[in-house]
């Protein structure tokens, strides 16, 4: 089950990789900046698509190192090929919905305070700077509802890593402890950098925003984690 989610989770990453940084490679190249409104919106449903299943996924591997560790007579029955396959399904599937939500709302809005955005890649938080009319309401419902959706996984996270440490205090073996490190440090890893880079990008106070933080920020969080993670899983 370990490598069927890592394989999941590659796919993610190289497709996350792919939507933003050949399009800034190529406006680099032919010295443009040009995007078509349809290519933005495209560009805007795949980075949440990947990324939040993503996420969804990295919740759904917290749950396979758990069982791994704290319950390995029952791991190939709780976590078969079937459900397995299911889980991976409902990340991808949550991650699109999260991306059709926050797609619709954002191009259902009126632009017309230009069309230049101060970023590599279209990027929300820089649409709806261009938008004329008030959407605060429907903006914070979908940002409350995606920090609570973001919340619970984050917290069920943490709990599976409680009991995970738990359990390998009590390994007696020292040989024991340093293998179940191993296979669950990687993946905290890649938790700890997704989640300290996307919280940085989208709740920072506006007080520090500059556009120059803004592209700093945007690529540690769109681009860094798809590119280190194969190199932490290798190791």
């Amino acid at each position: 089950p370990m490598y069927f989610f890592l394989l999941n989770l590659s796919l993610l990453d190289l497709g996350s990789i792919s939507i933003t940084v050949p399009k800034s490679m190529a406006n680099s190249l032919w010295d443009t900046r040009v995007i078509s409104y349809a290519g933005c919106a495209a560009q805007v449903f795949c980075v949440f698509f990947l990324f939040g299943a993503e996420y969804f996924l990295l919740t759904v591997m917290s749950y396979d190192r758990y069982i791994a560790i704290c319950k390995p007579l029952h791991y190939g029955t709780l976590l078969g090929s079937r459900a397995c396959v299911h889980m991976a399904a409902a990340a991808w599937a949550s991650g699109f919905l999260n991306a059709l939500l926050h797609t619709a709302n954002t191009f259902s809005l009126p632009l017309c305070k230009g069309n230049a955005l101060d970023q590599f890649f279209c990027e929300i938080p820089q649409i709806l700077k261009l938008s004329c009319s008030d959407a605060s309401l429907r903006e914070t419902g979908l940002v409350v509802f995606g920090v609570c959706l973001f919340f619970l996984c984050f917290v069920f996270i943490v709990l599976s890593y409680v009991q995970i440490l738990r359990a390998v205090l009590r390994i007696p073996a020292e040989q024991g402890q340093h293998k179940a490190f191993a296979t669950c440090l990687p993946h905290l890893a890649v938790v700890s950098l997704f989640v300290s880079t996307g919280m940085f990008a989208y709740l920072k106070p506006p007080s520090i925003s500059s556009p120059s933080l803004d592209l700093v920020v945007s690529v540690l969080y769109s681009v860094v984690p798809p590119a280190v993670n194969p190199l932490i899983y290798s190791m």
